[in-house]
Order: structure tokens, then sequence, then C-alpha cells
């Protein structure tokens, strides 16, 4: 794109854990943690302030726990020192390539993460540093998407981004409707009407209730994150 200015001066962009697992679908590939960085190093690069909430689908899930009888609450817990590893993980890919990283946690583990704080991590942000997000909400009970809405409502975000390997919200399931319909933009209300799978009814109310603008992107896809943030409409779907 000739435009090179960026529509967002600060974002809040969400990661699945399965962003970071490599072929066999499960850990932690530094591979795949270095092309996340890069990716991420490229809208840093243009002067937006990246926040990143990251999943922990690539170490553990809690339903897997839970479904053999495990309690609830500890298989959350579990799932959320995952996520500190992810964080840690993703933090040394952008260390490594020259982007200070800063990785806050809900769940205090003073030794190897800072303690979330919202103005310290929005302090960090004003200083050009990317931050990463662990540790969910330090509760059980909830899916990563409702604290990354948190967060970019905290942090007074202009956009929260949720990274997909689909290029937007479409009207069916691409790959088992291959005329599926991409929408470029789309109200709260029609997400509802249409049953949209989005994001956990409770992270989509908390957007919807406080004006957060959501854009679904495929993160994997060439340079589309880039040219979300860049405004290109052609890549991604708009909610607001």
């Amino acid at each position: 794109m000739d435009n090179q200015k960026p529509i967002y001066d600060r974002i809040v962009l969400k990661l699945s854990g399965e962003a970071l697992a490599g072929p066999q679908g499960y850990g932690i590939d530094p591979d795949r943690a270095e092309k996340i960085a890069a990716k991420v190093k490229q809208i840093h690069d243009l002067g937006v302030q990246v926040v990143i909430v990251i999943g922990a689908g690539n170490l553990w899930r809690g339903e897997m726990g839970v479904s053999r009888g495990m309690d609830q609450t500890t298989a959350d817990h579990m799932g959320m020192i995952a996520t500190v590893m992810n964080g840690l993980a993703l933090r040394d890919a952008l260390e490594r390539m020259e982007v200070i990283t800063r990785v806050q946690t809900a769940v205090p583990m003073n030794a190897v993460a800072e303690p979330y704080i919202r103005l310290r991590a929005i302090r960090h942000l004003e200083k050009g540093r990317v931050v990463i997000i662990s540790g969910g909400m330090g509760n059980p009970y909830f899916t990563t998407d409702t604290p990354a809405a948190l967060r970019a409502l905290e942090t007074k975000a202009d956009i929260l981004i949720k990274a997909t390997k689909v290029n937007g919200v479409y009207s069916a399931d691409p790959k088992k409707v291959p005329d599926a319909t991409r929408y470029d933009r789309l109200t709260y209300q029609q997400v509802l009407d249409g049953k949209l799978n989005v994001m956990d009814m409770t992270a989509f109310t908390l957007c919807q209730e406080n004006n957060m603008p959501i854009m679904v992107v495929n993160f994997f896809e060439d340079n589309d994150l880039l040219k979300a943030v860049l405004g290109d409409h052609s890549v991604g779907t708009l909610i607001n």
C-alpha cells in the first residue's frame, strides 16, 4: 500500500495459543514464534502501540481436564499459567528482533513476569514497548476472549483485533460452504441477529456495550494484519 500511515494508534491483538504451535498442532514452535514476532514488529515499527493477549490452546485446554472429571477451577488455573509460558516465548522472539517487550500477568508470579497493572501497561506502551498480557483475567470460567476485550477497554485501545486463520467473518463456514460471503463490515446487532461466531458472548457484549470496535483478520495470510492496521478494507471484517 502506498499509504503507510496506520489508522490506529493503539491496538489489542488477541492471539490464540495455537498460533505458536508447530505442524504437530501443540507445543511452542520457535519458528512460529519468530513469524508472529515479525508481523508484530511490522506494525510496531509504524508507531502503533501494541498489546497482545495470548491464549494457551497449544499447551492446555481446560475442557479436556473437565471432561475427565477435573475441577473446572483447577483446569482453568492450569490454562492461565500456560498463557504465561506462551507470553515468555513470544517476548523472547520479539526481544531478539530488538523490540522491547514486557510480559504482565493477572496471576502473580513476580520471578518471571510483572503483575498486570493497568497504568503500568499504558506507561510501557507510551514508551514504545510491546506489552504481552497473560494469565487471562486471573479468574476461572472465562475464555481468553474476555480478558482481551477487558484489556482493550482498560488500556483505551482504538480497536480489538482478533487474529484467526480465516479472512474475516463469513455468512457460513467457508471451509464447508465455498461460496459463503465474507462481510467487510458488520454492526454488533447484525452479528447477534445472524448468530455469527465472532467471540464468546461475554467478550462480545463487553465490546458492544462500550463501543469497542472488533476486527477479525487472518493473521497468517501474507500481510493481512498490516493491511488492516493501514485501513485496507479488502481484508478482515470490521464490527462496530
